[in-house]
């Protein structure tokens, strides 16, 4: 059997462990044996069944480093100052709905829900719009029930600021937006930088956004410190309902202290607006030096 499987083994070196990737039937085809007692060889030879792990990101950018020690130095350069500072992601969308959510919870039986995910039996499909204040330890998770689109989450950052931020952070003048590279806040968008900008004049804002590098989302804090906590809370519990949702999302906390809002909105925001090149060069944009396509700062326009 060892001579079988041989050149169809791998391994991982830091455990030991290995595995085969012919199937038990093939084995036994080969062996002449039943399938059981193929099953209880591999079991002694250290053999056992195993699921693929999402590890590689894909080679490394070349400023991956560069931009870490950015955003560590200008991070520290706003909390020195008391300024506020924002992780911003979107969660998973959600179907609200008797759908089954991953996870187990204490019951006398099995809570019966929905044989299929299918959006047309969901009440609507939540965009939660996640934001993290790491200097207090505080969360808030904006729900809409439109597209997630650069709209949305700059509706959703203003409305955090609007309703906390300048109550937590009186007399502040400039917020830094920690953003994944990616998305409906991706450093490419034009809208999300026009977005942010008509949001800069409104509030007399300056805005410092620096993103993280290409599939190193991971390490922004919003996603293991807010939505790691609130998948650990709704875990099992299905979503069948707009309160329920937001019910456990504000009922979120962690031995830390983590604090959770939420709020939800029904806007629809349309797809696939475009920002003409003659609007987006009124934009009282600056890049940074360093990495300047990941770092900039918009402030507001005169009158």
């Amino acid at each position: 059997m060892k001579q079988i499987v041989e050149p169809e083994t791998g391994g991982d070196p830091a455990t030991g462990r290995r595995f085969v990737r012919l199937s038990l039937r093939e084995l036994g085809r080969r062996l002449r044996l039943a399938k059981g007692t193929v099953r209880r060889l591999l079991g002694k030879a250290g053999f056992s069944l195993r699921v693929n792990v999402k590890r590689f990101t894909g080679p490394p950018h070349p400023d991956r480093d560069k931009q870490f020690r950015y955003l560590r130095r200008e991070r520290e350069a706003f909390q020195r100052a008391g300024d506020p500072i924002l992780s911003v992601d979107t969660k998973k969308k959600e179907l609200v709905g008797e759908f089954k959510n991953h996870g187990r919870t204490w019951r006398r039986t099995a809570r019966e829900v929905n044989a299929h995910d299918f959006p047309q039996d969901a009440q609507f499909r939540a965009a939660p719009y996640g934001l993290y204040d790491p200097t207090c330890n505080c969360g808030h998770v904006h729900v809409g029930r439109g597209g997630d689109t650069p709209q949305f989450a700059v509706d959703a950052i203003r409305h955090w600021w609007r309703r906390r931020g300048r109550r937590q952070y009186p007399g502040a003048r400039r917020l830094m937006i920690e953003a994944d590279s990616g998305g409906s806040n991706g450093c490419r968008p034009r809208l999300w930088k026009y977005a942010l900008q008509r949001w800069a004049d409104e509030d007399g804002l300056a805005i410092t956004v620096a993103h993280y590098p290409t599939g190193a989302s991971k390490w922004n804090p919003v996603e293991h410190r807010l939505f790691g906590p609130i998948s650990i809370n709704w875990a099992g519990e299905p979503l069948d309902s707009l309160d329920k949702m937001l019910g456990l999302i504000r009922g979120t906390s962690t031995q830390t202290g983590l604090k959770v809002t939420a709020s939800y909105t029904d806007k629809h925001y349309p797809l696939k607006v475009k920002v003409s090149q003659c609007d987006f060069s009124q934009l009282n944009i600056r890049y940074h030096a360093t990495c300047p396509s990941w770092n900039y700062t918009i402030s507001p326009r005169g009158p």
